[in-house]
């Protein structure tokens, strides 16, 4: 009989939106995650959640705040939230603009109760830490409801990534083809495949699993906001609004250059540490590199008399993301490279 019942509340979710999803014109509110602590018996996590819907059309989930430390999209949404008139919506807009609301609030990539990265946990679990809670959230309650999902990320607080729009590789021809245009609509100038190392955890992932159209970003990082990146960022996000048919073409403004197309090439894109000390990098993003070339080198501080040890590039193409931090210790993520698709 327990096991019965707990089966049975496997498959609903504690959370409460202080929304509704039904109804026309635009509403701000909370999802209320429990959250019974030492100080705090009853209370809840008021994760924000705002819907602007608008007569027929698709239904978008639009996602910042997936980790805390980057905040382009975040603020893009909360703009968005204030300004959007629901006159122009055609469909239903659902935004989460801080939907990692413990991490966003610590400025931290994970969440400070649990520790958990939100990305990095989906499914999630209904009866779990508040961090699974809300992931089974998304994954169960909202990505049911939608067409399309918008995940905008930056590189935070260990990475300074070039800004660009990212897509969500698929086996399905049909669905890869959609998620490319999608991306390539927000107009970024450069635009990579990304299967973060094969994980099927992220929300991207398992928002394509469940048939969304699924468009995300990397809007530059190392803790700040880029001016450049929430320009991008402001017209991208509207520019695969229209695209999806829920803005009218009149309020995008698509770029006058094609996007280039990448991908990363396996595990040869990523230079790791060998050694604990403070990396020293050869080149800015951007740079053309080659595989096997010096990339960059790790100094010992602590120990003036070692020599710095030289770390090489595991493949051809640009550099496109450099840890921010100098401090490193064995396996830390020291460059990115991403490969042109186009490439010879």
């Amino acid at each position: 009989m327990v096991d019965g019942v707990v089966a049975t509340l496997q498959s609903k979710t504690m959370l409460r939106a202080t929304v509704d999803f039904d109804k026309a014109g635009k509403q701000t509110g909370f999802v209320q995650v429990p959250h019974s602590v030492h100080d705090d018996a009853w209370g809840v996590i008021p994760v924000p959640i705002a819907v602007i819907s608008n007569g027929r059309g698709p239904t978008i989930i639009l996602e910042g705040g997936n980790h805390g430390d980057e905040y382009e999209g975040p603020i893009v949404l909360g703009e968005l939230i204030r300004t959007l008139d629901p006159g122009a919506v055609s469909g239903r807009l659902i935004f989460i603009p801080a939907i990692n609301l413990p991490a966003a609030a610590a400025a931290r990539r994970t969440s400070p109760i649990d520790d958990l990265n939100f990305n990095r946990a989906f499914p999630g679990d209904p009866l779990g830490s508040p961090t699974q809670q809300i992931v089974a959230y998304v994954n169960d309650v909202l990505f049911p409801m939608a067409d399309a999902f918008l995940d905008l990320h930056s590189g935070g607080s260990s990475l300074m990534i070039t800004p660009s729009a990212i897509i969500e590789p698929v086996a399905d021809p049909e669905r890869h083809g959609l998620n490319t245009a999608a991306t390539l609509a927000f107009g970024a100038p450069m635009t990579v495949a990304i299967d973060n190392r094969g994980d099927p955890r992220t929300a991207t992932a398992s928002a394509a699993r469940a048939g969304l159209t699924v468009v995300g970003t990397e809007m530059a990082g190392a803790g700040a906001v880029s001016i450049d990146a929430l320009a991008l960022c402001r017209r991208g996000v509207r520019n695969v609004l229209a695209h999806l048919g829920a803005l009218s073409p009149e309020m995008a403004d698509p770029p006058k250059t094609a996007s280039r197309v990448y991908d990363l090439p396996g595990s040869n894109a990523y230079v790791l540490a060998t050694d604990e000390g403070v990396f020293e990098p050869f080149h800015v993003n951007g740079a053309v590199v080659r595989a096997g070339q010096p990339a960059g080198r790790i100094h010992f501080l602590v120990d003036p008399s070692r020599p710095p040890v030289e770390l090489a590039y595991g493949a051809d193409g640009v550099l496109y993301g450099r840890r921010q931090p100098g401090k490193v210790r064995p396996g830390n993520c020291c460059l990115v490279v991403a490969r042109p698709l186009d490439a010879p």
